[in-house]
């Protein structure tokens, strides 16, 4: 079996991932970069269409107050301190004066354009047109390509992390504490399985969208990074804390894509089926309310209509401004027989982020010795019960460079044990891929219909069932059978399918996007951000 040496091992991509890997690079270490395809084009932070926050002192205090009021008071206040301490020159040193992204700005004056979205009190979101994760996102590779001391790997998933007490030929390694020194990985494209080995191990694996039917997730995020981690003993919180979009696009026979939460934040109203803007009356920002509110209500309004869909309207703002501010959004549409200047565009929820995931302290560290987790798949509690929109790209930045900052001093004062590996082992029976599918579809239906935006305890008993059954069946059928993508897909989908529903069954509150219909209508809890 193959065996390479880092320094420094990311599993992902996107921009959490891509970040620390060029931040360390640069300071000469080497670091290994994973991607399942040719990145950026798998990464959810590629098809952030909103923008990034890029907040002023003056309302630094306002922010603070948005996310802990979108929380609906349980976020973190130190992971908001740290957010709103080093966010917006996180964005200033690396996206602007680093890598020069193009951002839009004011022709008269060459200031940055800035929008708002819903819970937001300030306009305070730069963007880069309707790609701003793509246009990010790809800055942050060209300069990943600059460096030699990164290295890529590409059409690769990784299958498990290397422990000291499990992948170590040395017997008295299991003695030592919880220890993370690399992962085993699969290559796609031979299905030859290698190892590389590495002093820190970073898991930046995104969220868990694909768990569900409809989601703004892109294909192959099944929730990889807390499978993983729960399977070497690392700290999981917040996973019923799953956030669901409230405009993806909804329309029969064509993809789920995301529309913009920056189209309401620019005046764009939701509609029923009657031509009547339901928002009114519901919440005190209409449209842009807090986004579990949103959803909520636009599920409302399809179950009491029966309709499978409400509608997103932007004729009012006129065709030129809806060109000009968001081309990608009017040419998608178009593409699917909408044309969003002239007729309103059908949107329903989708399942969209994950707001709990691996916990971590400030610097991206996990329970267990040498492995960090960033971006979507970890939790600091930045977002508690519900996420503003928005802090998605701007925490994958911070993260990265607080979880630099960390392992830069660790790998300046620390020794590392790194042994000989036991060689990977699979066995020699091809999976069978039909059922792959199939236990695939009834995950992703079980998930939608029990674990979705409306929760109960019937509901998760009768999904816990399920996904129990199944996931013996699982674990013995991924013993016996030959590796590949799609039933690494499998394994890591029922694992983490599991956590959520156990997650989601404990908490008894009603909060933010973890609705129990079975639930007293809780107050909210005092918000606090000092």
């Amino acid at each position: 079996m193959k065996i390479i040496d880092k320094d420094c091992l990311v599993l992902g991509a996107g921009l959490a991932g891509a970040a620390y890997a060029y931040q360390m690079g640069r300071h000469g270490y080497s670091v290994a970069l994973l991607s399942s395809d040719k990145p950026p084009k798998s990464a959810n932070s590629n098809w952030a269409q909103g923008g990034i926050i890029y907040h002023t002192d003056v309302d630094g205090g306002s922010l603070s107050e948005d996310i802990m009021k979108a929380s609906g008071g349980t976020a973190n206040p130190k992971a908001i301190g740290a957010l709103v301490a080093h966010g917006s020159s996180s964005v200033k040193k690396l996206l602007i004066d680093d890598l020069g992204v193009d951002f839009d700005r004011r022709e008269d004056s060459g200031d940055l354009k800035m929008t708002r979205e819903g819970g937001h009190s300030e306009s305070r979101i730069i963007f880069a047109k309707d790609t701003t994760g793509r246009s990010i996102l790809e800055g942050v590779h060209a300069g990943v390509d600059r460096l030699d001391t990164v290295e890529r790997f590409e059409n690769v998933i990784a299958i498990d992390l290397l422990t000291l007490s499990h992948s170590s030929q040395d017997y008295e390694d299991r003695f030592e504490p919880p220890t993370v020194f690399g992962a085993y990985i699969l290559d796609k494209g031979t299905g030859e399985v290698f190892a590389i080995r590495a002093k820190k191990t970073v898991l930046a694996t995104g969220g868990v969208g694909q768990l569900f039917n409809h989601t703004t997730n892109q294909k192959g995020i099944y929730g990889h990074g807390p499978a993983m981690a729960y399977r070497v003993g690392a700290r999981l919180m917040d996973m019923e804390y799953i956030q669901f979009h409230p405009t993806a696009f909804s329309k029969k026979g064509s993809p789920t894509f995301l529309l913009t939460e920056a189209i309401r934040g620019e005046g764009a109203w939701l509609i029923n089926e009657a031509g009547e803007r339901f928002m009114e009356g519901k919440h005190p920002l209409k449209e842009l309310a807090p986004r579990d509110f949103v959803a909520r209500a636009i599920y409302e309004q399809m179950m009491t209509h029966g309709d499978s869909a409400v509608y997103l309207d932007l004729r009012h703002l006129g065709a030129e401004q809806v060109k000009e501010r968001f081309p990608f959004v009017y040419s998608k549409c178009l593409e699917y027989g909408v044309d969003i200047t002239s007729q309103p565009a059908p949107v329903a929820p989708a399942a969209h982020y994950l707001c709990g995931g691996i916990y971590t302290d400030l610097n991206g560290r996990t329970t267990i010795r040498n492995l960090n987790a960033i971006g979507e798949c970890a939790c600091t509690g930045l977002h508690g019960a519900n996420r503003l929109a928005s802090t998605a790209l701007l925490e994958c930045l911070t993260g990265a460079e607080l979880t630099v900052s960390g392992d830069l001093g660790d790998l300046q004062n620390m020794t590392f044990r790194i042994p000989q590996i036991k060689a990977w082992r699979s066995p020699t029976k091809a999976s069978d891929t039909s059922l792959i599918k199939q236990d695939l579809k009834l995950i992703k239906s079980t998930m939608t219909n029990y674990v979705g935006l409306i929760r109960s305890a019937d509901r998760l008993d009768r999904a816990r069932s399920i996904i129990r059954s199944l996931k013996e069946e699982v674990d013995a059928f991924y013993a016996d059978s030959q590796l590949d993508e799609h039933l690494l897909n499998l394994r890591n989908a029922v694992l983490t399918s599991t956590l959520i529903i156990h997650a989601a069954t404990l908490n008894t509150r009603r909060r933010g996007c973890h609705f129990r219909a079975d639930a007293e209508e809780e107050l909210a809890a005092p918000i606090s951000v000092a």
